[in-house]
């Protein structure tokens, strides 16, 4: 189990540099972007800091998964790892749900909202505060669950598709108004919408391979 974790892991770390990265791009350029301008991509700091984030949030809810059974942890232990990863990635999605539905609702004008000075720390303070509230949600519903990376993995799944459902539609709009700055999020909401849903799938897929061997384990002659 341990080596199919980390299996998936390498295969969701390679899907979002060689696929999600670039799809992004495409999706906020207008013309065809050039081969430097992928390069540049991959060159600038805040797209290393996005997809580690999202690796590292899928491997720990991964490694929760996989490590049940050999380590032991304590329940509490690995409900609060769960509120901390699934408040980070529920937030990413509620910023990104507020943000293209207000782009494709009042276009660039919806950035007005934003201050004038320091707009980057007013962001991260949004996303801070949505992860602070969803981390505590998710812990006081379920702090006497048995499985909390289950629970999580629903969540996330849920989310994403609801994130998704606005955000394509979103970028429709704004490309079609020929929007300046909303195509750039729009964009980063999708790729960010595929990025939790596909981390969704990795433990879920691990869970039904784990019950698959323990019911051969329990039964090997297949009766």
């Amino acid at each position: 189990m341990r080596k199919w974790g980390l299996v998936v892991s390498l295969f969701f770390g390679a899907v979002i540099l060689a696929l999600l990265v670039p799809t992004s791009l495409l999706l906020a350029s207008k013309p065809i972007p050039k081969a430097r301008e992928f390069l540049d991509l991959y060159e600038d700091l805040a797209t290393w800091i996005c997809v580690g984030t999202v690796i590292a949030g899928q491997a720990l809810l991964l490694w929760l998964k996989v490590d049940t059974t050999q380590k032991r942890l304590k329940p509490r232990t690995r409900l609060l790892l769960s509120a901390i990863t699934t408040g980070l990635f529920l937030a990413i999605l509620t910023l990104s749900i507020i943000f293209c539905a207000g782009l494709g609702i009042r276009g660039d004008k919806f950035m007005d909202i934003l201050p004038d000075t320091f707009p980057a720390t007013a962001v991260f303070i949004c996303y801070a505060g949505s992860w602070l509230v969803w981390g505590i949600v998710f812990y006081r519903l379920y702090r006497n669950s048995d499985d909390p990376v289950s629970r999580a993995v629903t969540w996330l799944l849920r989310g994403s598709v609801l994130e998704l459902l606005i955000a394509v539609p979103a970028h429709v709009v704004a490309r079609r108004r020929d929007d300046c700055s909303a195509p750039v999020v729009t964009s980063y909401g999708i790729a960010a919408g595929l990025a939790i849903m596909l981390i969704s799938f990795g433990p879920g897929v691990l869970l039904l391979y784990r019950k698959r061997m323990e019911r051969y384990t329990r039964n090997p002659a297949g009766k």
